[in-house]
């Protein structure tokens, strides 16, 4: 039995050492160095100074952070950008009326005077890149405690980030690597006028909805258009009827080309995050009982959110974001679980930290500095469980109920115990009611009251008997343990929860009905929340900082360990290049899948009857006519494909470009069977969804008669 032991931990340690197929997130400032080589070997055609450049225009400076959380790219010379269907959702969403129902019909400006404006909208550009390591660690000492250390990078950065900024409209920010290990410093420019310009119908932007997410094969046209904004000099500026179309230094050029499989391409954008480096400990953690709670939580939520979606119009428009924000990672979740279990994921950790520990016991000044992790480790993922738990049932179930998310800008901005000046008062009073008109338009008193009673019972079932609110206890005392009723008492008393009501309060508020205010039911429950929720982050926040320098010395071990190995870092919302090869797969035995798709797809899945899978009248016409333009491949109009590019959250919208730096696709997904890539990447399973740019190119032109925006791009048949 040992020898056999002996020989899984040499395959998975041997495995782990040599290039395995595509995974990997890089930093483009380093290609040069680690991955061009390799790149060049499967077929990249351009120079690494094509890719990243601060002394020319290069690929960089096509690419964006669109909004909070995606990427865009640039694709003309007049600031027109594109980017995902589900990343441009909630602007689409805050445009759409059940009169003018852009999520249903689909909006495309016809001149640049209808282009629509999206206050709060914002696009960055990486200026430049740099490792500041050591100015950032400098001062920084073994014997310092974590606190102390802390303090110590915080100031550093704060130096070197106002030094490079000052006298600039530039923002600076620095981020660690490898758990601390290393630092970077990425410069951005902000542009804060963002119009939108373009967006197929739900039905070819969002095709298949939530039973297809994370899915292939796929057949979703899923893409919006944006156009950037600026002053006369081109420089960032908030929204003005004076602003013109920005000037890029970059766009990218458009290929009608196609991929066929084995083709190389890479991906450029801003992926969120990766936690390659976690112990068995973790990965325990998440797939067993993490994931199981917030997967079932959010199964109760989308039950009832979708029950009265399809009663009523309006709740579908009103709720069709936030559906779709709670579905994306509710079957994230459920394919991560699944991908973790097929790969024996935590059996693998173990392998590997049991040859760590051996090796780190076999030297004196190893021992000392690694010999006792993986034990601490393992007591302190024991101790932090429960509290980990609880944190994911005030996030998962306590913030799943809506009126929540508008009850915590009453208490950010009235329920402070200083008492405001009045200038302050006024300004916060100012907020709060767009803050209001704004949170009503898309809520359902109804609904909300439904999934409140539904998120109360299951907190109060599993989130621990220590991590109780008093207002639970209330119910016990006051309604008998009834929670229902508890909900009649609480939806009939606040003024919070009826748009004329809270408007009412405060026009009148003033400093003197602060009492009244602070005795309303919904704000009382909310306070009584977040004292828990104060009390489980002072007991794990030294549990987590433990576990940081933990990190940080077990991927420094690693590292030492592993000497020979290429380590990549883990995603964090920074630029990053991964590339790969178009290719096909099989989820299971007797399953293949091609790596490519088709419209023909979509006209097999139509049904009226179900509202995901309703193909529009013009494109089936379209279709039957084959009326394709330039835009098919031998009389087949492709719309998606897939490939081996190491992808996450973050990655929507990011360009997927050719061996010659041109776009052939814009990712928007991951395959289910491969979501688990966050923590442990499969080649053989892990594929990124691309939407083929022809099929986005023949939506525009064919479909929506938008033809006037390609006669903007560069397009290179």
């Amino acid at each position: 039995m040992k020898i056999l032991k002996y020989f899984i931990v040499f395959v998975v340690l041997f495995s782990s050492l040599i290039s395995r197929a595509d995974e990997g997130m890089w930093i483009p400032l380093l290609l040069e160095k680690y991955n061009f080589a390799d790149m060049q070997k499967k077929g990249f055609k351009l120079t690494a100074e094509d890719v990243y450049s601060i002394n020319k225009a290069s690929l960089k400076d096509a690419i964006v952070i669109f909004g909070r959380g995606c990427t865009g790219e640039l694709i003309s010379d007049e600031g027109l950008i594109i980017t995902n269907h589900h990343c441009g959702y909630g602007q689409i969403q805050k445009h759409s009326t059940v009169e003018k129902d852009y999520l249903t019909d689909g909006f495309w400006a016809m001149s640049r005077k209808d282009e629509l404006s999206n206050p709060g909208l914002t696009v960055q550009f990486l200026v430049r890149m740099e490792d500041v390591t050591v100015k950032t660690l400098e001062g920084v000492t073994n014997e310092m405690d974590e606190a102390a250390r802390a303090a110590m990078i915080r100031q550093n950065a704060s130096v070197i980030s106002k030094a490079v900024t000052e006298g600039t409209h530039y923002k600076a920010l620095i981020r660690p690597f490898y758990y601390g290990n290393q630092y970077y410093m990425f410069v951005y420019e902000e542009f804060r006028d963002v119009r939108l310009v373009g967006a197929p119908p739900s039905s070819i932007g969002k095709f298949g909805g939530d039973t297809d997410n994370w899915m292939w094969p796929r057949h979703t046209g899923d893409f919006s258009l944006f156009r950037i904004y600026a002053d006369k000099d081109n420089k960032p500026a908030d929204y003005s009827l004076d602003n013109v179309p920005y000037k890029p230094k970059k766009s990218l050029a458009i290929s009608l080309k196609g991929v066929k499989k084995g083709d190389f391409t890479m991906v450029f954008g801003y992926p969120g995050r990766t936690q390659q480096f976690l112990t068995s400990h973790a990965v325990e953690l998440i797939s067993q009982v993490e994931n199981p709670h917030m997967i079932a939580i959010r199964r109760i939520i989308l039950d009832i959110m979708g029950e009265d979606m399809d009663a009523s119009d309006k709740v579908r428009i009103q709720y069709s974001s936030k559906y779709a924000g709670i579905a994306n990672y509710w079957k994230k979740w459920l394919g991560e679980n699944k991908g973790l279990q097929k790969l024996n994921a935590i059996q693998k950790k173990r392998a590997l930290e049991l040859k760590f520990r051996e090796w780190a016991l076999s030297s004196n000044e190893r021992k000392i500095k690694y010999g006792n992790l993986l034990e601490d480790f393992d007591k302190i993922y024991k101790e932090i469980t429960p509290y980990s738990l609880a944190k994911d049932y005030i996030f998962e179930a306590f913030f799943g109920i809506d009126i929540n998310d508008y009850i915590k800008d009453i208490d950010n901005l009235l329920g402070a115990e200083k008492p405001p000046t009045e200038a302050e008062l006024a300004t916060s009073l100012e907020k709060l009611k767009i803050v209001t008109t704004n949170f009503f338009k898309d809520y359902n008193l109804s609904t909300d009251k439904k999934i409140f009673i539904a998120m109360l019972k299951s907190y109060r079932e599993n989130a621990g008997a220590e991590f109780q609110p008093e207002v639970l206890k209330i119910i016990d005392k006051k309604f008998k343990g009834s929670i229902e009723k508890f909900a009649d008492h609480i939806y009939s008393k606040s003024v919070f929860v009826d748009e004329k009501k809270a408007l009412e309060f405060l026009s009148d508020y003033n400093a003197s009905k602060r009492k009244k205010l602070m005795k309303d039911p919904m704000l009382e429950m909310y306070r009584s929340f977040m004292d828990v929720y104060e009390y489980i982050s002072l007991k794990s926040s030294g549990m987590n900082v433990r576990l940081d320098k933990l990190y940080r010395d077990y991927v420094a071990g690693l590292m030492e360990f592993q000497k020979d190995k290429i380590f990549y870092p883990d995603a964090n919302f920074t630029m990053r290049i991964t590339y790969g090869q178009v290719n096909d797969y099989e989820p299971m035995d007797g399953v293949f899948y091609n790596y490519f798709t088709s419209l023909d797809g979509i006209i097999a899945k139509d049904d009226p009857a179900i509202y995901d899978y309703k193909v529009p009248a013009k494109l089936k016409e379209l279709f039957q006519r084959k009326d394709y333009g330039r835009y098919a491949e031998n009389g087949t109009m492709k719309v998606a494909f897939i490939g081996s590019n190491h992808t996450t959250g973050g990655n929507s919208g990011s360009p997927v470009l050719n061996a010659n730096g041109e776009l052939v696709g814009i990712n928007f997904d991951r395959n289910w069977e491969g979501t688990m890539s966050d923590i442990m990447y499969d080649p053989n399973q892990c594929r990124n969804i691309t939407l083929d740019i022809r099929y986005a190119l023949f939506i525009i032109d064919k479909f929506a008669g938008a033809g006037h925006l390609l006669n903007e791009m560069k397009i290179v048949e």
